[in-house]
């Protein structure tokens, strides 16, 4: 079985082992290349997830050179060479800082533009904050991957594959973009999956080298010279997981409340809207649910031309309860609405408003018509009376006029008995009134005694009336 697994998977010549150390040991050590690598990878990632672009972001995980120390620490690790394991750990180290500072760098600067701005982070720096134990398998078998394509001459076009599978660039972004925005939760996060990536793809590589017949120079026959260093890495490996599976747990958790609280808002918005059926004229305009122990705070906002009497709600809380098999604490909202048809005209009697300007002075006419031929002596007197003050007044009278509400900003109007007085009902923007003859000032305000399409005559304020073209 030993011999056709050999066969099968043949280990490498010293001569290539050779190639291969010397290239990491000079791919992983803290040179100028790198470092403008690293400058240059980390710039494009933190735009790209700024602006949520995953071209972008696949585009930096080409270009980031992180992933040549940590497979030099997996090979010097395996091969037993101190002095090329210091310089990628140095390597590592600084790259890594220089990415978190350089990241937050750019963040802050980004954020602080006028033209920038985001109300919730974008899904490309939301994604990098939540690991799971997938993302560990993900790194296991792209370390694996990067090692063995390292080491065989011909598969290193695989590599900028396993670039971008195994992203490293990233998260460190991410981490730099979490400490610019005060965001704790996104820093954490996104740290815990660069470790869980770099502990991973440092054991895969640990583990493939070993397989392909890396061994310590004073010791190239040793069997057992691997055993310390996979040792480790997998106690490392370990170590990461259980913050991954407690995480994950949480997520799993928290996506169920999540699904509940959906499947309850579709529930009740579902049960709401088929029991206003049942209400002429209503018509839904919000559901606000607040959940409170076994209770569900429900407040309903409806549109109606009418108003709804107190037993017509105590009946729609009672049906919404036996829908939904929950006890319910019902609010209503009622909203009046005046419905409006462009070929029937709201203004149909604009005719029967001045009666009273036309009957004041026909009664005191005949009065003073009967008493003048008895006393002669008072006809001075009686003359001027019928026919002085009363008859200006009355052909001056103004006759109403068409206007609608306006200026309101949206909001409309109260309708109110007196001038300042009780609220007796409210008018909607753009609604169409008639502006009846009296005119009061009141709290300093002008108001005017209108008419609405309903036939109810109410005061409003002068400000919010328009005439009608």
């Amino acid at each position: 079985m030993k011999k056709g697994f050999q066969d099968w998977f043949d280990p490498l010549t010293s001569e290539r082992r050779k190639e291969v150390l010397e290239q990491l040991s000079s791919a992983s050590s803290p040179n100028f290349d790198y470092f403008v690598l690293v400058i240059l990878s980390t710039s494009i990632a933190t735009l790209g997830l700024l602006t949520d672009s995953a071209a972008v972001v696949i585009g930096a995980m080409l270009v980031a050179p992180l992933m040549s120390p940590i497979l030099g620490l997996s090979l010097a690790s395996v091969a037993g060479e101190q002095h090329v394991f210091r310089r990628a750990v140095i390597a590592l180290v600084q790259g890594v800082l220089l990415a978190i500072m350089l990241s937050a760098g750019i963040s802050w600067i980004a954020t602080s533009l006028p033209f920038y701005g985001f109300d919730t982070l974008p899904g490309e720096i939301l994604s990098r904050t939540r690991p799971t134990p997938f993302d560990l398998g993900i790194a296991l078998a792209g370390g694996a991957a990067a090692a063995y394509a390292l080491a065989q001459p011909k598969l290193s076009a695989a590599l900028p594959g396993v670039a971008i599978a195994t992203a490293l660039v990233p998260p460190l972004c991410t981490v730099g973009i979490g400490l610019s925005l005060g965001r704790s939760d996104v820093s954490l996060g996104a740290l815990l999956l660069f470790l869980t990536n770099l502990v991973t793809i440092s054991f895969a590589g640990i583990a493939v080298f070993a397989a392909l017949g890396f061994r310590p120079q004073l010791q190239p026959h040793a069997e057992r010279g691997v055993g310390r260093e996979i040792m480790i890495s997998a106690t490392l490996v370990l170590a990461v997981t259980v913050p991954l599976i407690v995480l994950s747990l949480g997520f799993v958790g928290q996506a169920r409340l999540e699904r509940a609280a959906l499947n309850l808002e579709q529930a009740v918005r579902q049960a709401v809207v088929l029991e206003l059926a049942a209400i002429p004229q209503a018509q839904l305009a919000d559901i606000e649910i607040l959940p409170e122990n076994s209770t569900i705070q429900l407040v309903v906002t409806v549109r109606t031309p009418r108003t709804l009497a107190h037993p017509e709600v105590i009946t729609l809380q009672k049906n919404i309860a036996t829908r939904l098999q929950r006890p319910i604490a019902l609010k209503l909202i009622v909203v009046p609405m005046i419905r409006l048809d462009p070929l029937v005209p709201p203004t149909h009697t604009p005719t029967p408003l001045p009666g009273p300007t036309g009957t004041p002075t026909p009664p005191p006419l005949p009065p003073t018509a009967t008493h003048t031929p008895i006393p002669p002596t008072h006809t001075p007197t009686l003359t001027p009376t019928p026919s002085s003050t009363p008859t200006p007044t009355v052909s001056n009278t103004p006759t109403p006029v068409l206007a609608y509400i306006s200026n309101t900003g949206g909001l409309g109007v109260y309708l109110r008995d007196l001038p300042a007085g009780t609220i007796i009902g409210s008018l909607p923007e753009r609604a169409p009134v008639q502006i009846l003859y009296r005119r009061e000032t009141a709290l300093g305000l002008e108001w005017i005694e209108v008419r609405d399409a309903l036939g109810r005559t109410a005061w409003v304020q002068a400000a919010y009336l328009i005439l009608r073209p």
